[in-house]
């Protein structure tokens, strides 16, 4: 144990913990301190820890650094104390610190002043159901007594200590020491002097004497990989101008919307070579993406990876930085640029969210104070062996805390209109892809993970309170029941679900041979026994054009022609099939190569007329799509769906109708589809409603890179047909889908 030196007025047990960097309470023993003398003013103390300190003294805020009280020098190590005059009312006070080298330094005491986190702030955080927590915990800019600086918070309950560390106080533990809150767990201090900018990280002293050193779990920012320092970060301040999108989407409900989303991963869609590193930022996708993705016609990007990653080919999947935007992209407020820019120009944004597991990282949430904190201890619980990551402990109320309020603080901070929710179905069940012996039934014996159960619904349930209109997209690939359904009935409260059945079946019949076709017609057909179970959106996502899957224009059989014929007549059924849309970035394009996160898309492809034709194909469908309450005004509604060609399997032809053709209802659409190179003559459909009906889309147009095969622009209802009152004789294009709606007036669409 250190010696002291005479006089101290301190127990050489507490000058030997603040020495070793170990006391848990640093404010109750440095800092200001008053001693009640009878019939006296109070006996004023202050009590200051700098180590490599040769001289510390005192003044007042209104006195002149020459008149400073020195301390007296207690120990060696740079603990000092000294009485000052009493004062009222009272205020921060200076410390002029000297080194033996001559160096000064002019501050205010950190041990000044009184913890800011109330009571009721712990109580909530500590039963779960803080749901702003990040206002209170991570680091925040803040004025103390009209002193500016920073007030930091963290949740660690086993650590024995806790320090705020950076270069501004040389990366020593002992010099900011935090103050523990009683038995919440968390610690806290106010830091006067510090700004916008800062790096800094938090060391840990654990009950086994470790000194850890982590990135703050709830820091607004963070340095560019392979640097791992929390930054403090300013989220105030952004003119915000979506007020119009705001208040309009918090009225509107995602049901009867189109929602067509173009799912992005940023740093590939259009690479930055020779610049290092190669991201474009937020304000250049400002510049290109957003235009780009709206002449398109799709109505929302989705951004992979905006979340802090350490790893660019983990694609953002593996999160250090759960309320950090990625350095890769620019700051904070660049991002909020972004997301307003998006909203003003009519687009939605929608932002992966990684709930399920986190890596190892020895900065990050892994054994974040010594013990499994923010994840089970026992691997069959938490750890997720395919991916090499932990997984959350769903039951800690402050674990719980801690995602309800990262998807809070996505919505509040940065406007962004919807979470899609990776890995749900490794969530949802304690088993999942793991054998007998590698996991641990719950409390009844079954396989559901009921706290990973709980926080869903919570997640969920909060967020519709506090942001309605927004969404939450599951990806979860099982038949777990009630997904979307609404939590107060027992669902889970999404507000869609991905289709992956009909994604696997829909691309393992386009991948067949059309001499094929016919005896798999029910990879066809059978989406559609389903279809209205959960409130689904279809996706074509990045994971389908990776890893040796093939692009979506490699799954396509036969030549050239045939392989861009069957795409189009790919995304023709996704636009026309019930259910919201999601399409990866680059399928718009005939991408030949599957995607590579390490180079940019294929942008050359469109000085190809058929590559150019397939990207008209696609933004004619979109405007279709949303032009069309018949399409996306019934996505989930079964009544605007009727087969009206099912079971011609021999010659791989299929159509339905969507839409209702009750009197007054916008006109149904009559949706055909030739899944083989033979063009059908003369093919009859029926339909309920007499009259003309002209076609509205072709996806065999010689624009679009098609045959132009002649169809029947405008046609006349004739006989009765297949159970209908009326039918038409149509010609349908060899691997082509054609579009017909009630004719409106004379001519036939453009």
């Amino acid at each position: 144990m250190a010696r002291a030196k005479r006089g101290s007025t301190l127990p050489a047990g507490e000058i030997d913990a603040l020495l070793q960097a170990r006391h848990p309470e640093p404010r109750s023993v440095l800092g200001y301190h008053e001693q009640k003398q009878r019939g006296k003013v109070p006996l004023c103390m202050v009590r200051v820890l700098e180590p490599g300190a040769s001289e510390v003294s005192v003044f007042w805020e209104d006195e002149s650094p020459d008149s400073a009280t020195p301390l007296k020098q207690l120990h060696a190590e740079g603990l000092f104390e000294g009485q000052v005059r009493h004062r009222r009312p009272l205020h921060p006070y200076r410390l002029r610190v000297r080194y033996p080298d001559g160096q000064e330094q002019t501050r205010h005491d950190p041990y000044y002043f009184s913890p800011q986190l109330t009571d009721y702030d712990l109580y909530l955080f500590g039963e779960g159901n803080h749901h702003r927590a990040y206002l209170k915990l991570g680091a925040h800019l803040a004025s103390v007594d009209e002193l500016a600086g920073t007030r930091f918070a963290v949740w660690a309950p086993n650590a024995e200590r806790v320090s705020v560390v950076g270069p501004f106080n040389s990366w020593d533990g002992r010099r900011h020491a935090m103050q523990s809150r009683a038995g919440s767990g968390v610690w806290e201090l106010f830091v006067p002097g510090i700004g916008a900018g800062a790096a800094y990280k938090y060391e840990l002293r654990t009950r086994d004497a470790r000194t850890l050193l982590k990135s703050d779990p709830y820091g607004f920012a963070m340095q560019l990989r392979p640097g791992n320092c929390s930054i403090v970060a300013e989220l105030d301040g952004h003119p915000w101008g979506d007020n119009e999108w705001m208040a309009a989407r918090a009225g509107s409900t995602p049901a009867t919307r189109p929602i067509s989303v173009y799912e992005v991963h940023l740093p590939s869609w259009r690479r930055r070579e020779g610049r290092n590193p190669p991201f474009m930022n937020w304000r250049e996708a400002t510049e290109e993406l957003i235009p780009y993705v709206l002449g398109l016609g799709h109505t929302h990007i989705e951004l992979m990876g905006v979340a802090e990653h350490p790893l660019d080919e983990s694609w953002g999947y593996q999160v250090t930085g759960y309320f950090a935007p990625s350095a890769r992209f620019g700051t904070p407020r660049d991002l909020m640029y972004f997301v307003d820019c998006c909203h003003q120009a009519g687009l939605g944004v929608i932002i992966d969210w990684v709930p399920a597991h986190f890596p190892r990282d020895e900065s990050g949430l892994a054994d974040f104070d010594g013990t499994a904190l923010y994840e089970h201890a026992d691997p069959r619980l938490g750890e997720h062996m395919d991916w090499g990551t932990k997984i959350f402990n769903f039951g800690r109320h402050e674990v719980r805390n801690f995602l309800v309020a990262n998807a809070m603080y996505w919505l509040d901070c940065y406007h962004v209109d919807g979470l899609r929710v990776d890995a749900v179905a490794s969530m949802l069940y304690l088993d999942y892809s793991r054998q007998p012996g590698e996991w641990l039934p719950n409390r009844f014996g079954g396989r559901e993970n009921l706290e990973a159960i709980d926080l869903l619904r919570q997640v969920n349930g909060t967020l519709r309170h506090y942001h309605p209109g927004a969404m939450t997209i599951a990806e979860e690939s099982t038949a777990f029941p009630g997904v979307t359904r609404p939590v107060e009935h027992g669902g889970l409260g999404f507000t869609m679900k991905w289709n992956m059945g009909w994604m696997n079946d829909t691309l393992r019949y386009f991948s067949l041979d059309p001499v094929y076709r016919s005896h798999e017609h029910s990879l066809i057909t059978f989406s559609f026994m389903y279809a209205w179970s959960e409130h689904f959106i279809l996706p074509l996502s990045h994971d389908e054009v990776v890893h040796g899957k093939r692009s979506l224009l490699g799954k396509m059989p036969g030549d050239e022609w045939q392989k861009l014929a069957n795409l189009r007549l790919l995304m023709s059924y996704m636009t026309a099939h019930p259910g919201k849309k999601l399409l990866f970035m680059g399928s718009e394009l005939g991408q030949r190569q599957e995607w590579r996160d390490g180079d940019s898309l294929e942008w050359g492809l469109l000085d190809d007329e058929r590559h150019r034709g397939l990207r008209d194909c696609l933004r004619d469908l979109n405007r279709l799509y949303q032009d069309s309450p018949g399409l996306h005004g019934t996505d989930w509604d079964p009544q605007g769906f009727r087969w009206i060609d099912l079971h011609n399997s021999a010659d791989s032809v299929f159509g339905f109708r969507r839409g209702h053709v009750e009197e007054g209802r916008p006109g149904a659409l009559h949706c055909l589809f030739n899944a083989t190179p033979v063009p059908r003559e003369h093919y009859r459909i029926g339909v309920e409603a007499p009259g003309e009906y002209q076609c509205v889309f072709n996806s065999d147009a010689s624009s679009y890179g098609g045959s132009g095969y002649p169809v029947i622009h405008r046609a006349s209802t004739e006989h009765g047909w297949n159970d209908f009152p009326w039918s038409l004789r149509l010609t349908l294009p060899p691997l082509a889908a054609v579009i017909y709606a009630p004719a409106r007036g004379p001519g036939t669409p453009a």
